[in-house]
């Protein structure tokens, strides 16, 4: 199959899939029905075969929002979106890097399926409008009101950090140290007063159901944890420098939110569903 548009553009479609989804395991499944289907379609009608796949993932991930919506109201405890595993180098296109993070991925969960599916595919992949518009079944004047909605609805919750990879490792790295030492002046030295803890257990792991706000207490929380049988690697997941642990009571996975050398925000995901693929690295693109 060498040349085959799917195979050539695999990564972008993944990529669309998964900033649709929030979750690689059903952003895989989204490319296999593509897939199934695209082997069905006569290539000699296809001008576009890059946007024409772009589409097709598209519908089939509206398809799987949808049908996903009632397992989401009833998860238990806070929803995180599924970490991947990402070469370093993902961070050299800020761009991309920022639209995968955690951070971001929970911004577009507050958005409804159309929304997000049009904020992607014109905010992030620059698509035109009119094949927005064919991807998601609205008028091209529908998709521009539906963008500029979207749009201010992620505005108002994006959060506004300028971050270089190398100091956000740093933070990254001084977290790490703190969270072995298990002091609470140590960690509370890193946060900043009104950082959050997120967490997300899926009810499988014993984690917070809901976001534990403020300092003292994040790093109160932190510190009683029991770390002395525990593995922790520094890892880039979601195009940042995040933290894998692996202890007996399974494996987790941790992003930070850095601002002014600070951590504001901590999301920390010990559902095992969600941790299958964290040892294989994820190719995204743009």
């Amino acid at each position: 199959m060498t040349g085959d548009p799917f195979v050539a553009h695999r990564s972008l479609l993944f990529t669309v899939a998964y900033e649709m989804l929030g979750s690689a395991a059903d952003a895989e499944d989204v490319l296999q029905e593509t897939w199934l289907r695209w082997a069905d379609v006569d290539r000699s009608q296809v001008r576009d075969p890059r946007a024409y796949l772009v589409r097709a993932v598209t519908r089939q991930a509206l398809n799987r929002i949808r049908a996903l919506s009632r397992r989401r109201e009833d998860y238990v405890g806070e929803w995180l979106p599924e970490p991947v595993l990402t070469h370093p180098d993902v961070a050299d296109d800020v761009e991309l890097a920022e639209n995968v993070s955690i951070a971001m991925l929970t911004v577009l969960e507050t958005l409804g399926p159309v929304e997000r599916a049009v904020f992607v595919l014109r905010e992030v992949f620059d698509m035109p409008h009119d094949e927005v518009a064919e991807a998601v079944g609205r008028t091209p004047v529908a998709v521009r009101q539906i963008a500029r909605r979207a749009r201010s609805h992620v505005a108002a919750r994006q959060p506004r950090v300028d971050v270089s990879p190398v100091e956000h490792k740093a933070v990254m790295d001084r977290f790490l140290a703190a969270l072995h030492t298990g002091r609470v002046q140590d960690l509370l030295e890193i946060m900043a007063p009104d950082v959050v803890l997120v967490a997300d257990g899926g009810g499988f792991t014993a984690a917070a159901l809901a976001p534990v706000h403020g300092a003292e207490l994040v790093a109160t929380m932190l510190a009683g944890t029991e770390r002395r049988e525990s593995e922790t690697v520094l890892v880039w997941l979601n195009g940042a420098p995040a933290i894998r642990i692996r202890s007996a009571g399974g494996p987790a996975a941790v992003s930070l939110l850095v601002e002014n050398g600070r951590i504001t925000r901590i999301y920390a995901t010990s559902n095992p569903q969600k941790l299958t693929r964290i040892d294989k690295p994820t190719d995204l693109t743009r």
